[in-house]
């Protein structure tokens, strides 16, 4: 799991409105002011919305409406963002990674929440809260002490006089009242002209609104403009004859392709009849002369009756040589055979100068058949479709195109026409300018002023001071048995988070002891200079530190102390937890009051945590930045 992007509007703590992208590893959240955004809290009221409208406690002071919106991607890889209006209603989308559009979920917190738990790996409100979130008001010093075994009562007419440590936990008597009192005076002048900045601010903010609330109602145009573009994109790519060097009229082509095909079926097909009318006119095969039996008969009587008639008629009888005449029928044989053999010569050849005419004309039909399919097959290849059927629509595709751009454009002009937009138009410059007079107004006022809830709060901290200087409280009453009263201890945070540990890694706690004493040991031993050289817990989830001999329970160490104790026990749960599943762990500026020695150990322990997980530190220090793996101002 891992936090992509947080979008805010009239949040406190925030810019007035902006969208931040979040990225792995270890993260500075650098606020626009003094005060801490509250990241963690924010975060908490998205993620587990109980649709009581407590969420509404985020917003700017003086606003009267905002939203926040928080993108991650779940354990199951989906992204999916929670949007809720501050002390409204809230959805949730998920995007759809085939179309890349959100789809909506659902409406409902009940049913948001057990669709996180269920499908994104979101973990129970508090385990989120103690284990995930690490805020201020969790710190073992931040909470009330309990008192001690065989503690007295506290006198009940001196309890009001002198706050116990509960109520201001940072606050000691101040040790040069005058100085104190100087200080005050100094507060008191910033706080003036903190307030007249905060006034200025208010106003900013306001504008800042109505010019987001402008340019919202003016981003309605925007996905028409895409439309429009990736239409007119389209338009360009669309083929046309002339880009693909095809012939103007390419799609009358394929229009009569189908009679062309005709009208080439029915000439070979008329050819064909001719050329089998022909080849039955024509003898198979002409005998040859020599082979001709009755063309030879008749020559070898002609010569026989010739012979005779030459030789028996002239020397014996006058009457043989009327055999002479028998020669003529014979020899008119020989011719009549030779004759026909002639003929049929003259037949064959004749049919072979007509197949040579068939032949040239079937090329000549093919060649007409090609010269007006060629061009389609061009094309065909051009366009990459499949089927001859195919080129029309393909090339008829940029003329739909361009009308869908000239209808897209129309509604582009219509939406820009109308008198709201133009409103719009009109005032979002008016208010851009009366914002850029507010920036330079704030500008004179100084590069930096503290928010006033800040300098409201040093102030009642500085009076405190002076109060318990002035007025040092009594002392505490002895017990019974003699001995001074016991100091009141704070509460050990170890048990609860022990108990979240073990539900996360779905174990007892003593095994979860088992698995976080060494790591915890180092963290400790590290923040604290060695002072302790050991961690142990009882079976309930007490804990102990080791030092000069002696076992001390945590609640009895010095506030700063168990502090450090509770931080390395939070990093080491985390560092655990996250070997079996990511999820971010969110900071707010806990590290107020550690020592500035310790803060580079500190962040990089954090940049090691961010190697196993997304870490979001908000805190205006300029050290961790500069150990950070990236930061945002927010």
């Amino acid at each position: 799991m891992q936090f992509a992007e947080v979008a805010v509007q009239n949040v406190r703590g925030f810019s007035p409105a902006g969208r931040f992208a979040l990225k792995a590893g270890y993260l500075v959240l650098k606020p626009p002011t003094a005060e801490a955004s509250p990241l963690a809290g924010l975060s908490l009221a998205l993620l587990f919305a109980d649709g009581r409208g407590g969420d509404a406690s985020f917003l700017t002071p003086g606003a009267k409406t905002g939203k926040a919106a928080l993108t991650f991607v779940g354990v199951d890889g989906v992204t999916y963002r929670v949007l809720r209006e501050l002390g409204g209603s809230g959805t949730l989308h998920r995007m759809n990674k085939a179309t890349q559009q959100a789809e909506l979920v659902s409406s409902d917190s009940s049913e948001i929440s057990q669709f996180l738990r269920g499908q994104a790996g979101l973990p129970p409100r508090t385990t989120f809260e103690q284990v995930y979130c690490l805020q201020p008001a969790q710190l073992p010093s931040r909470r009330p002490r309990k008192p001690a075994a065989g503690a007295t009562k506290v006198d009940p007419k001196t309890s009001g006089k002198f706050p116990s440590l509960a109520s201001a936990p940072a606050v000691m008597p101040a040790e040069d009242i005058s100085a104190a009192e100087a200080k005050l005076r100094a507060l008191e002048q910033e706080l003036v002209g903190a307030s007249e900045v905060d006034q200025l601010q208010f106003k900013v903010d306001g504008l800042s609104s109505q010019v987001f609330d402008a340019e919202q109602r003016l981003k309605g145009t925007d996905g028409l403009k895409a439309a429009i573009s990736d239409a007119e994109a389209a338009w360009r790519a669309a083929p046309t004859p002339e880009s693909l060097g095809l012939p103007q009229d390419i799609l009358s082509r394929v229009q009569r392709y189908p009679k062309v095909v005709a009208k080439r079926d029915d000439a070979l097909a008329r050819l064909n009849a001719d050329r089998d009318a022909e080849a039955e006119a024509v003898p198979a095969q002409v005998e040859s002369l020599k082979e001709n039996r009755v063309f030879w008969a008749g020559i070898g009587a002609g010569v026989l009756f010739l012979g005779l008639s030459l030789g028996l008629g002239f020397g014996v009888d006058s009457t043989f040589r009327y055999l002479a005449l028998l020669n003529i029928p014979s020899f008119g044989v020989a011719a009549f055979m030779a004759l026909r053999y002639v003929d049929e010569v003259q037949k064959a050849s004749r049919h072979g100068g007509k197949e040579n005419r068939f032949d040239a004309r079937e090329k000549k039909i093919l060649d007409e058949f090609e010269a007006e399919a060629a061009p389609l097959r061009m094309a065909q290849k051009a366009l990459g479709v499949e089927s001859l059927e195919d080129i029309a629509p393909t090339l008829e595709r940029k003329e739909l195109l361009g009308a869908r751009v000239v209808e897209l454009k129309d509604q582009l002009q219509a939406m820009e026409a109308d008198p709201d937009f133009v409103a719009a138009v009109t005032q979002r410059q008016a208010l851009k300018e009366q914002l850029d007079a507010l920036n330079a107004e704030l500008t004179q006022k100084g590069s930096y002023v503290r928010d006033i809830r800040e300098v409201e709060r040093e102030m009642g901290r500085v009076k405190e001071s002076i109060a318990l200087a002035k007025a040092p409280p009594a002392p505490a009453a002895p017990s019974a048995d003699g001995t001074p009263a016991p100091v009141e201890a704070l509460e050990d945070p170890s048990p609860v988070l022990l108990s979240q540990a073990a539900d996360v890694f779905t174990t007892d706690v003593l095994s979860v002891q088992g698995m976080l004493k060494e790591r915890c040991l180092q963290y400790l031993t590290a923040l604290t200079d060695r002072r302790y050289q050991g961690i142990e817990w009882d079976k309930e989830g007490r804990a102990f530190v080791l030092a000069a001999g002696k076992r001390i329970p945590v609640g009895e160490l010095p506030p700063k102390d168990l502090d450090l104790y509770y931080l390395a026990l939070r990093m080491t749960v985390v560092e655990k937890a996250s070997a079996r599943v990511k999820r971010p762990f969110v900071l707010e500026d806990v590290f107020t009051g550690v020592e500035e020695v310790k803060l580079p150990l500190i962040a990089r322990m954090l940049k090691h945590l961010g190697t196993l997980t997304q870490v979001l530190h908000v805190t205006g220090h300029p050290g961790f930045a500069q150990m950070a793996d990236g930061t945002v101002n927010v």
